[in-house]
């Protein structure tokens, strides 16, 4: 039997049959520097009859997980959450998101890429703080915002800018684009641009996990899923169903919901009846976390233990990680309609600038190290760009491949060369 995780030594709700049950109610409306942040909780005993039985799920505060976990880290600096050799891991991945979207943005603007281009900006502790935790052999499902979550997954600078490039030495040869990324060997099962798409994608991987542990009898496969999707996501059918699934067949999955606040105009407190999605966990059967998505260590530690239940076979974990983009929803939105206060307030709040700072004030790093860091990324992002303009396009003949599991009728004609070979293909169509 495994010891059991800070999540289940966090129960706030406990039922029994002839009890009061307590029910959670929020208090008043508290001053609180992280907007959108979920109020305090008071308890409120309400009767109940004694006939009825509810089971309860433990409410997880996500302060209590973090400060359960500061006494395991080191014995020589318990205060500290990270080694230095994880400090230089995580600043290094999460420099490397920024600066890739940020020269993506450029490309962007110069006709290097098309399409529509989400950026990451702001949101690189949620990816960083999830993945560098996972094993090669796990999985994570992203959405069309996923070049950083690709990068955190091991998938080369030069693979995901080739792809944006749509260049044939892309990791999907220039057939994916921006909101497709897809790597079989990093275990990245893609980038879906519909809401809620991926989630069913990796809710599939997670029972393939299990099916492979439990009926094939491969004792050793331990394989972790992470499905990443925005706060919208959680208003999708797909969401629930997965979650149910999820709980019901007890797969080794994490969602994580990056609740940047925003759709592309609408504001997250006013397009969901309940904007705390957390609490959405407990309702199927699973622990659900709220967590300050801002901050690389908060984010690592949470995903510590959903992680590490999910391996343990104990169960998926829904985590609410509150974040915010700094750009607009895509490099086509002029992002007129935030306040320019709020985005202010949380561009104060980077998480790469907290991470630095807390670095150098507890001396895990110097500030020569990181500036370092910083040169070493720049010089791998201008690889990848120049890398990618210098790599061929796809081949027109590659236009219907990956397309058909048979390309036979309309891929390939009676003559045996692809459809598409043929000059009148397009012929009343835009030119390809």
């Amino acid at each position: 039997m495994s010891s059991p995780s800070a999540f289940s030594s966090l129960t706030t709700i406990t039922c029994k049959p002839n009890h009061n049950i307590p029910s959670i109610i929020p208090s008043k409306p508290i001053s609180t520097s992280f907007l959108g942040s979920t109020p305090k909780l008071r308890f409120s005993p309400l009767s109940t009859p004694s006939s009825t039985r509810i089971s309860c799920l433990p409410i997880l505060a996500v302060s209590d997980v973090v400060k359960q976990n500061q006494s395991k880290t080191s014995t020589i600096r318990p205060n500290l959450l990270i080694t230095k050799e994880e400090g230089l891991e995580i600043y290094e991945d999460m420099v490397l998101g920024r600066s890739f979207e940020d020269m993506c943005a450029q490309m962007y603007y110069r006709g290097k890429m098309f399409g529509f281009v989400h950026l990451y900006n702001g949101q690189e502790a949620v990816s960083t703080g999830f993945i560098k935790l996972l094993k090669k052999a796990d999985s994570v499902v992203s959405t069309y915002r996923d070049h950083v979550h690709s990068l955190s997954k091991g998938v080369p600078a030069r693979a995901v800018m080739s792809e944006l490039f749509g260049k044939t030495t892309g990791c999907c040869n220039g057939q994916g684009g921006s909101m497709h990324m897809f790597s079989k060997e990093h275990n990245v099962i893609g980038g879906f641009a519909f809401i809620g798409e991926g989630i069913p994608v990796a809710t599939g991987a997670a029972f393939s996990s299990k099916y492979r542990k439990e009926v094939l009898k491969q004792t050793d496969f331990e394989d972790v899923t992470l499905a990443f999707f925005g706060d919208g996501t959680a208003n999708n059918g797909q969401f629930f169903e997965c979650l149910n699934m999820a709980a019901l067949w007890n797969l080794p999955i994490v969602f994580v919901v990056e609740n940047n606040l925003w759709a592309i105009g609408m504001s997250h407190l006013r397009a969901t009846s309940d904007p705390q999605i957390w609490k959405k966990g407990p309702a199927f059967g699973m622990p659900g976390v709220h967590v300050d998505g801002m901050d690389v260590l908060k984010v690592r530690e949470v995903a510590k233990e959903a992680i590490g239940r999910a391996r343990r076979g104990e169960g998926p974990t829904l985590v609410e990680c509150e974040t915010y983009r700094f750009r607009g929803h895509s490099l086509a939105d002029p992002d007129e309609l935030r306040d320019p206060a709020e985005k202010a307030h949380y561009a104060a709040r980077d998480p790469i600038t907290a991470l630095k700072k807390y670095m150098i004030e507890n001396k895990i790093a110097s500030e020569a190290e990181l500036r370092a860091i910083e040169k070493k990324i720049d010089e791998v992002v201008e690889d990848s760009v120049e890398f990618a303009d210098a790599s061929s396009h796809p081949p027109r003949s590659q236009l219907l491949k990956n397309v058909f599991a048979d390309p036979k009728g309309f891929g390939i004609g009676p003559d045996g060369k692809y459809r598409c070979e043929d000059p009148k293909f397009t012929e009343g169509t835009a030119h390809v």
